[in-house]
């Protein structure tokens, strides 16, 4: 693993523990256990309540932060969509993230929530945020609801090729989604049924001149849960599929490479906020600069979903066999 490239991204390096389970090596990805978490303190603006609002965070002590300033994961390579926000210059703390107690340790629970803020001759807005932990970095303050993923610096530098994603979980699907962002707090309905979304996928990355970031594709694992089940399933795999997904049996289209109005985000070598260009699709013999994993308790994207939806995870890992 390349670690200075590790430390370009803001987080040190990062040492992936492993153990053999039925002769398949499984490397469990730092923090991905769940038990350890920073708790944030929000005060929100007076005109909106002047509320403190606790926000968590997947990670490591040294990496506290001051109430009301943005987090940084130095140490941790998890990010969260529970995020401080700055609206018109009003303060508000988002939460759709929380740590749980399960054994003698934690687990992740992800809520699909609607925050609603109401100022007079201000602001009037409701949003559907989609709880999600994803390996990568929020950008903070959020200061608009325009384009998302480009406040989302989305996956973390890795060379390995693993041949499955693995987590503990159980699942509340909410039902019917609906798209919410504006004044109504109920939104618009967008005739899908909600689900819970996992995926990994492994990328080689390089920048040109200009500073634009482009991608290969080279690995791909992605499920979508709509089944609700109120009892852990632990040990649940993803495969990861090499070369053209469009290929593989079970391939669907959300599956597919990521540009325009889907990319994802990254910081190229400027400090710049860029898309990632994913120029096509890799094979297993090239090299692998990027891993990305997302957990979220709804897949329609922004700002869609339904605010009954809930997801646990833990224990996320790495499988070889």
């Amino acid at each position: 693993m390349n670690t200075s490239n590790i430390r370009k991204a803001g987080i040190t390096a990062l040492l992936f523990s492993s153990f053999t389970l039925n002769a398949q090596k499984i490397e469990a990805i730092p923090f991905g256990n769940m038990d350890h978490w920073i708790t944030r303190q929000v005060k929100e603006s007076f005109v909106i309540g002047g509320h403190t609002q606790k926000l968590y965070e997947i990670g490591d002590a040294r990496d506290s932060v001051a109430p009301n300033k943005p987090y940084v994961n130095r140490h941790s390579p998890w990010a969260t969509s529970s995020v401080l926000a700055t609206v018109s210059g009003i303060t508000k703390g988002s939460v759709t993230v929380f740590p749980e107690n399960r054994g003698n340790g934690k687990a992740a629970r992800l809520e699909t929530r609607v925050e609603k803020v109401k100022v007079l001759g201000v602001l009037n807005i409701n949003v559907l945020a989609s709880g999600t932990i994803f390996l990568g970095h929020m950008i903070e303050p959020i200061k608009d609801t325009k384009n998302p993923q480009a406040k989302l610096v989305t996956g973390i530098p890795f060379s390995k090729k693993p041949d499955f994603l693995e987590f503990d979980y159980k699942v509340t699907t909410g039902g019917a989604s609906r798209k919410i962002n504006g004044l109504s707090a109920s939104g618009s309905a967008t005739g899908t049924t909600d689900k819970a979304e996992v995926f990994i996928l492994l990328q080689h990355r390089w920048e040109d001149a200009q500073g634009n970031v482009h991608a290969k594709r080279i690995g791909t694992g992605w499920e979508r849960i709509f089944q609700s089940t109120s009892s852990w399933k632990n040990n649940h795999r993803i495969p990861v599929f090499y070369g053209n997904m469009t290929n593989q049996r079970g391939y669907a289209s959300y599956m597919g490479l990521k540009n325009g109005a889907h990319a994802y985000y990254t910081r190229n070598s400027k400090g710049k906020m860029v898309p990632i260009h994913e120029d096509g699709w890799g094979d297993a013999n090239d090299k692998v600069t990027h891993l990305i994993v997302q957990f979220s308790s709804s897949n329609g994207g922004a700002y869609i979903g339904n605010p009954n939806s809930k997801l646990w995870i833990d224990n996320v890992g790495l499988g070889y066999n």
